[in-house]
């Protein structure tokens, strides 16, 4: 939790120097990623019993690919 809001705080920030709306986007982006790829291995360690290299790579590119799109689209 506190990594999370660490992150999020400094996406903020950088997303600050664009502007206020820019700011609450780049917070909004980081807290959907890491819901996105919380979801993501919870899902894996019930389906597979634990994790492996895979599957953090996997939720890697998820969480990427998540804030790339509420970027894309904010």
């Amino acid at each position: 939790l506190a990594a999370t809001a660490a992150v999020t705080l400094a996406g903020a920030a950088a997303g600050a120097y664009l502007g206020p709306y820019d700011a609450l986007r780049t917070a909004l982006a980081v807290v959907c990623a890491v819901a996105v790829a919380e979801l993501l291995l919870r899902h894996c360690v019930r389906r597979f019993g634990g994790v492996t290299g895979d599957v953090f790579g996997g939720v890697a590119e998820t969480a990427a690919t998540t804030a790339l799109v509420v970027l894309v689209l904010g």
